[in-house]
């Protein structure tokens, strides 16, 4: 393996990103806890849902899905651009979403006519890309299309043959056309900004119209509850008696079911039609892998959804796919390695020291113009235009 992304390799291939929740990490929470379990092994969502569901334990299993609300998907429903803009942390992701979306867009530019396209699959429910691309679409410098499979005009609606779709530009007297630079954006897990409307997925990324599915009364019961989820210092066995009625349960059950998302667990969507798009993006992931020259670059994705896990391993079969999984330290790249070991067509992708996280992603991994770690200075981009000619 090389262990290396080198954009002069892949520019001008069938490409495809698969973003997960780590390229926002600092804006939204993970699913990560720092409760243990009684062998010292730190949790997760996912990892205490399938205990608490094993146990049929439904009141400890009804609070973290209650944790997993108010802390990872509400602050999600409520975000804004200008919300972060007075926090750094906040600021500087939005930073890395934008720096990313510009070199996708300039490796586009420079592949031919009608072939400037490449899709983004995300596991992440916020809308980052779509708000970032506004921005740089005001910015005026790009032109180029974010294709999220909607169509209409006071209301859009979502799908999945949309993604199909290809915008030209023509000269004045047609004689030329011009391929107007596409992301396609994919979110496999669903979104915030969808919205069930009889049998089809309504999109609204202006306003979310939903209730909040916690009472205030039950968020305070939660506090304690929450707390020891974060506390590095407790065991599951340490979480509190929360008092929840029958009532209480049923009701937020209810209102969280409705919710167009994946949940982090072995189940999924409980909608039909959230659930029948999902498993289309899934097969349109399968369908892209498994095109001549297909490229995929994962970055801030752990490969815990099995569906994901196992599509990306059958589709690899495909000789000439190329997957590059960015790893956010050695432990994870070694992880990554085991994971993947069979595979010869499988680069993971690790910085020599440190971590690898968002900001280095785009100054060191994927840029035109990577800093170089032995001499501290930026290459150019020639190899690329090398290629071209």
């Amino acid at each position: 393996m090389t262990e290396s992304l080198k954009i002069a390799d892949i520019y001008d291939k069938n490409l495809n990103f698969l973003i997960g929740s780590g390229a926002s990490y600092g804006l939204f929470p993970t699913l990560a806890l720092n409760i243990k379990n009684d062998a010292g092994a730190s949790q997760t969502i996912e990892t205490l849902a399938t205990l608490f569901s094993q146990d049929q334990d439904r009141k400890r299993h009804t609070l973290l899905f209650m944790h997993y609300y108010s802390t990872c998907i509400k602050p999600v429903i409520d975000f804004t651009l200008d919300a972060t803009k007075d926090d750094a942390i906040k600021t500087k992701v939005i930073s890395n979403y934008e720096a990313f979306v510009n070199t996708v867009l300039q490796i586009l530019q420079r592949r031919q006519p009608l072939e400037k396209r490449c899709n983004i699959f995300t596991t992440n429910y916020d809308g980052c890309f779509a708000h970032v691309a506004d921005r740089v679409l005001r910015g005026g410098a790009l032109d180029f299309v974010l294709n999220d499979g909607t169509r209409g005009f006071s209301q859009r609606f979502l799908q999945a043959r949309n993604f199909n779709s290809f915008l030209c530009q023509t000269g004045v007297f047609e004689r030329n056309q011009y391929g107007i630079p596409q992301i396609n954006l994919i979110h496999v897990h669903g979104s915030v900004y969808w919205n069930k409307d009889d049998t089809s997925i309504r999109v609204d990324y202006a306003s979310l119209n939903r209730g909040d599915v916690l009472p205030n009364d039950i968020a305070e019961k939660l506090i304690d509850f929450s707390s020891c989820l974060m506390d590095a210092g407790k065991l599951i066995s340490d979480l509190p008696t929360v008092e929840l009625s029958d009532a209480e349960i049923n009701t937020f059950w209810e209102k969280y079911d409705e919710l167009p998302i994946v949940n982090p667990t072995k189940w999924k969507f409980h909608e039909t039609v959230f659930e029948e798009h999902y498993y289309q993006m899934l097969r349109l992931l399968s369908y892209e892998l498994e095109k001549p020259n297909a490229v995929l670059v994962t970055f801030g994705f752990s490969f815990a959804d099995e569906h994901i896990l196992n599509l990306v391993k059958r589709s690899l079969s495909n000789p000439s796919l190329q997957v590059f999984i960015c790893c956010f330290d050695a432990g994870e790249q070694k992880a990554m390695r085991e994971k993947f070991s069979i595979h010869r067509n499988v680069d993971c992708v690790a910085v020599e020291s440190g971590v690898l996280d968002f900001s280095i992603f785009n100054q060191k991994i994927f840029t035109l113009n990577p800093v170089s770690a032995s001499k501290g200075t930026a290459e150019s981009a020639d190899a690329v235009a090398e290629v071209e000619e």
